[in-house]
């Protein structure tokens, strides 16, 4: 059995999967209506979620925030170390009188 693979249109894919992300309709009622074969428009669909999963505003946020924390850890850390060295070159500076 040979299979061929169809290429199909960006704007069909994405057609396809606004009917059934947004309309709410089955992929296998987007797929007859479509003339396509329900697997093809299941996988279409994961696909794009897949694609666009960190891409909620909830999920920036949450990225948003994890970044400050690091960079505020980071900011203690080096101002940790600058206080060090600030203290080092005056005990050496003290020393080399």
């Amino acid at each position: 059995m040979s299979s061929k693979s169809r290429k199909y249109s960006p704007e069909l894919r994405a057609e396809v999967v606004k009917a059934v992300l947004e309309a709410g309709a089955t992929p296998a009622k987007v797929a007859r209506d479509f003339g396509l074969v329900p697997e093809t428009v299941r996988t279409w669909v994961r696909r794009h979620q897949e694609k666009n999963r960190g891409n909620t505003p909830d999920a920036r946020e949450a990225h948003d925030r994890a970044r400050i924390a690091e960079l505020e850890r980071r900011v203690r850390e080096l101002e940790g170390e600058n206080a060090f060295l600030v203290k080092a070159s005056a005990f050496f500076a003290r020393n080399q009188k």
